[in-house]
């Protein structure tokens, strides 16, 4: 069986520019949601949840808007004087989430969710929910809901993303055998990134070992030679997300590896990764939508937490 290219995961992925356009067109109807210029703000997930609030807490605090942390839901530091905390959750069930907004209740902390399943359990614990339903997602996988939320983050610190918005047109426009020429046949892709988009690197590496199965690493771009380029070989991808540190290409290039970078902006060139785990999974003759072990959410038992 062929499970592309009408899978959900390949109609989600080719619809994210429709969706970052219609969410940020709605950043005015959640102005009282988002942190307050000037709160020192933590910004909560789990997994890819985890990574979009990783690049966010960067693009806040370096925007000048104020202190901002990122934490995995399970690994949180809350006891820290936060004026507000920022939840990104796709179900509104995973059971880390939860946790953390019901020991919130009663402090004086304020809550925001984002979120893509009314009704769930977590629009009855946060003080304010922006509901993204028109995002949600029929695959286990996550793309367009994680990438709709960083960029209606984005441009609730002022962000303009029709430039990000006609980077991913094009990306999505290409020819597959263009759009992945020099990776399409890797081995082996180790992402990097820089700043906010050491969280996309994260990400884009999660969504190749999820939907494909696929060897990824992720690293800070200068990090990288502090010994993952141990494996840089011949066949194998070092790709690079937003800023390369001087030199790093040179280098990669030098071990054999192909070194992948594209001045565009670094959320539609998760957009690319997106269409390699497409085309990896078909090449494996994989269900993208349904990834081994994994659950559209995360759900303990008691036994489990």
């Amino acid at each position: 069986m062929s499970f592309n290219p009408n899978s959900h995961l390949s109609t989600e992925v080719f619809g994210q520019p429709s969706d970052w356009a219609g969410v940020t067109a709605r950043v005015a109807e959640f102005a009282d949601a988002f942190p307050a210029r000037g709160a020192r703000v933590a910004v909560i997930g789990c997994g890819t949840s985890f990574f979009m609030a990783q690049a966010y807490a960067v693009l806040r605090e370096e925007g000048g808007h104020g202190e901002t942390d990122a934490f995995a839901a399970s690994e949180h530091r809350l006891g820290r004087d936060y004026d507000a905390v920022l939840v990104i959750t796709r179900s509104g069930t995973t059971t880390e989430v939860i946790e953390v907004l019901e020991s919130l209740r009663g402090r004086s902390v304020s809550t925001t969710v984002i979120v893509a399943t009314a009704g769930s359990p977590v629009t009855t614990l946060a003080d304010h929910v922006i509901l993204l339903s028109e995002v949600d997602e029929e695959s286990v996988v996550q793309t367009r809901f994680a990438t709709s939320t960083l960029a209606l983050l984005r441009a609730s610190l002022g962000e303009d993303l029709a430039p990000a918005i006609a980077d991913a047109r094009a990306v999505l426009a290409e020819d597959e055998v263009t759009s992945l020429a020099a990776i399409a046949k890797a081995e082996q892709v180790t992402f990097l990134g820089r700043g906010w988009t050491v969280g996309l690197a994260a990400e884009a590496g999660l969504k190749l070992r999820e939907s494909a199965q696929f060897w990824t690493e992720s690293y800070p771009a200068m990090e990288y030679r502090h010994g993952p380029v141990s494996i840089a070989a011949t066949g194998r991808v070092t790709w690079a997300l937003g800023a390369v540190p001087p030199g790093l290409a040179e280098q990669v290039a030098g071990t054999g590896a192909h070194f992948e970078h594209r001045d565009i902006d670094p959320l539609a060139e998760l957009v690319r990764v997106h269409r390699l785990c497409l085309a990896k999974a078909r090449q494996l003759d994989l269900d993208p939508d349904h990834p081994r072990h994994l659950t559209r959410s995360i759900i303990l038992t008691p036994a489990q937490r």
